[in-house]
């Protein structure tokens, strides 16, 4: 797909800030991201699981000076901060809650001014498409976004959803939530390591990186024209329900729509695909997730 430079206001934003004496070691042994590499200004995607391996929280993991900020969708801010404490136990590690003060804007191209003093610019990718996310307090986030070149189109959030889904970018409580094991969504790629000590749901993400697999996939869906469906619509290839759609939106300004879906394992994209809800149906074709 063509992007052009877009700036998108996505705040409030979820951030859960760890600090203290343990805060590296009492991370380090829940989250499924090695942060021993991670120095001062780095960050990396990373997962807390349940203790059964599947998905409690993904989040954005950023070490800055003796605290770690942790920031995922303003939904998820209290239930990751809820799932961290109920392992701090004997522990020096303070846990803050900023979900209600910060502030995140996404960018894609376009050229800013310098981040304020308590900003940071954490650079993220959109289904291959390179960004900027900057991530602070609220006000702060908001008057570094004033500084960005003005030809740079300011977008709604309903097409920044377009855009995530078209990118393959899965959303906590959409497209991915407590049912859904890592490897699923593709997830492992980025936010686990294989290679660091225990963590928490660690056993069932290795068996199956070693000897597994699961039964489903998160997949993206063309729809070329006609009809867009309902979240929820089946997915049916040959005449039989293999998913189902879980993001969908119309591509603004065009005729066309995109979705995500979870969709079973022997359905191999690119492949075609009917999607079906109660009032209506429509062709589709399945590719694999950022393919576009």
């Amino acid at each position: 797909m063509t992007v052009p430079a877009f700036v998108v206001d996505r705040s409030p934003h979820g951030l859960i800030v760890a600090r203290g004496d343990d805060a590296t070691s009492f991370l380090q042994s829940l989250v499924s991201q090695d942060l021993d590499p991670l120095g001062d200004g780095d960050h990396a995607p990373a997962l807390l699981l349940s203790p059964q391996g599947k998905l409690d929280v993904a989040f954005r993991i950023l070490r800055t000076g003796d605290e770690w900020w942790l920031d995922t969708d303003a939904d998820y801010g209290p239930r990751l901060l809820a799932s961290l404490n109920r392992f701090r136990i004997r522990v020096k590690v303070d846990l803050e809650d900023r979900t209600a003060t910060t502030g995140l804007v996404s960018t894609v191209g376009g050229s800013r001014d310098a981040v304020p003093d308590g900003v940071h610019a954490l650079s993220s990718d959109w289904g291959g498409h390179s960004g900027v996310d900057l991530l602070g307090p609220l006000d702060a986030v908001r008057a570094a976004t004033a500084t960005i070149d003005p030809t740079v189109e300011r977008w709604t959030p309903e097409r920044f959803e377009a855009f995530r889904i078209e990118a393959g970018v899965p959303r906590l409580g959409v497209d991915i939530d407590d049912r859904t094991i890592p490897q699923e969504a593709f997830l492992e790629r980025d936010a686990v390591s294989f290679t660091k000590g225990c963590f928490v749901g660690q056993e069932l993400v290795c068996r199956i990186d070693t000897r597994g697999h699961v039964n489903r996939y998160l997949r993206g869906v063309r729809i070329p024209e006609g009809p867009t469906p309902p979240r929820g619509a089946t997915v049916v290839v040959d005449g039989t329900d293999r998913g189902t759609i879980t993001s969908v939106a119309a591509v603004p300004g065009e005729a066309r729509a995109v979705g995500l879906a979870m969709v079973r394992r022997e359905v191999e994209p690119p492949t075609a695909a009917e999607l079906r809800w109660d009032t209506g149906h429509v062709d589709a074709e399945l590719v694999t997730v950022g393919d576009r």
